[in-house]
C-alpha cells in the first residue's frame, strides 16, 4: 500500500478522530489542525497544529508538504440560532482560507466534509430521490442557518478550485451517528442521547436516513485516493431513513434496562406548536455514486445507532 502525508481538519471532532484512526491503521503520515492542541485527543503518533478557521496563523505550517488535505472542520448547529453569520462566516470563509493555503502548498486533493444539508432542503415534497446532483434551495422551506451555511461553503470551495491543479472532492453524509471518539456527543447521537436520558416526552414524527460515522471516514479515505472520485460530489447514504419511532425501537429491542427511559408513545402532528417544518418528511437518498465509484460499504443503520448508545452509557453520558 501507499503511504501519504495527510491533513485532517477539526482534529479534535467526532467524524475526524475516526478518519485519523482509519488513516494510521493504513499507515499514512498524519497531521491535524485544532483549536488547542492540548485538548485534543491523542490519537497514535499524529501531530496537532495550531489553527482556527476564523485566522489565517497556522495554516500555512498544517498544509506544509501534505499530499492530501481532509477538511473535517466546521461548526455544527441544525436549528435555530440567534445569528446566522455565527454558523455561515467561519463555514464559509473557513472553508476557503484551508483550500487556498492547500492550494497554494500544492497539494494534490482536498477532501471536502459537506453534508446532505447542502443537498436535500428547501424542495417540495414530490417523494423525490435526492443524488449528488441536487442542491439544497437556500430560501426553500425548513432551510435553517446550518443547511446555508454547509451549501454556500461548498458552493465556494468548487468555484475557488475550478480550474486549479488541486482537485476537489466532497463527501455529503446524511444523519451520522455511532461510536464516540472521546467524551463530547456530536452528530446525530443528540437523538440517541436524548431518547435513553428520557428527555423526550414523546416520539415525533420526524424521519432521519442514517449513516455510521465509521462509514463516513472510509468514503474519505477512499475519495482521497480513488482516481475516478476528483471533481466529484459523493452522498454518504446507507439505508432508507428510518423513523424516531423505529429508532427508539432498536433502543428497546436491544438494551434492556438501559432503554428503560425511552418513550413508546407517539406525539401526534396536530399537537406539535409550533408545527416542525419536517414533520413526515421521509427524504429518500441514493447512495449508489459512492457504491459504484469509491467501492464503498455501509453499515446497517442499527448498528450505528446501538454503537452510539454502548459509546454514550459507557462513557456515563445518559
Amino acid at each position: 500500500m501507499t503511504t501519504s502525508r495527510v491533513l485532517v481538519t477539526g482534529g479534535s471532532g467526532f467524524l475526524a478522530g475516526h478518519i485519523i484512526r482509519q488513516l494510521l491503521d493504513q499507515g499514512h503520515d498524519v497531521r491535524a489542525t485544532a483549536r488547542d492542541p492540548r485538548r485534543a485527543p491523542r490519537l497514535g503518533a499524529t501531530e496537532f497544529v495550531r489553527a482556527d478557521l476564523t485566522a489565517d496563523d497556522g495554516w500555512a505550517e498544517a498544509v506544509a508538504d501534505r499530499d492530501y488535505v481532509l477538511h473535517v472542520a466546521s461548526p455544527v448547529r441544525p436549528g435555530p440560532v440567534a445569528d446566522e453569520n455565527d454558523l455561515i462566516v467561519p463555514a464559509r470563509e473557513g472553508t476557503l482560507r484551508v483550500l487556498r493555503a492547500a492550494r497554494d502548498a500544492g497539494v494534490k486533493r482536498v477532501v471536502l466534509t459537506s453534508a446532505f444539508h447542502a443537498v436535500g432542503w428547501g424542495h417540495p415534497r414530490t417523494g423525490h430521490t435526492f443524488t449528488e446532483d441536487d442542491w439544497t434551495v437556500l430560501d426553500g422551506p425548513g432551510v435553517d442557518a446550518y443547511g446555508r451555511s454547509k451549501t454556500l461553503a461548498e458552493r465556494a470551495a468548487w468555484d475557488l478550485l475550478d480550474g486549479s491543479a488541486t482537485e476537489l472532492t466532497t463527501i455529503l453524509p446524511v444523519a451520522v451517528m455511532g461510536p464516540l471518539t472521546g467524551d463530547s456527543v456530536s452528530g446525530a447521537n443528540h437523538v440517541v442521547q436524548r431518547l435513553l436520558t428520557g428527555q423526550m416526552p414523546g416520539l415525533l414524527n420526524l424521519w432521519f436516513p442514517i449513516v455510521d460515522v465509521r462509514d463516513v471516514a472510509a468514503a474519505h479515505l477512499l475519495a482521497m485516493t480513488g482516481p475516478e472520485a476528483a471533481g466529484q460530489r459523493f452522498l454518504a447514504a446507507g439505508g432508507p431513513a428510518m423513523s424516531m419511532s423505529e429508532i427508539a425501537a432498536v433502543l428497546r429491542d436491544n438494551l434492556g434496562d438501559a432503554a428503560a427511559k425511552v418513550p413508546a408513545n407517539v406525539i401526534p402532528d396536530s399537537l406539535v406548536t409550533p408545527p416542525l417544518p419536517d414533520l413526515g418528511l421521509v427524504r429518500k437518498v441514493s447512495g449508489e455514486k459512492a457504491r459504484r465509484v469509491l467501492g464503498w460499504q455501509a453499515r446497517p443503520a442499527g448498528e450505528a445507532i446501538l454503537a452510539a448508545a454502548s459509546s454514550l452509557i459507557d462513557r456515563g453520558l445518559v
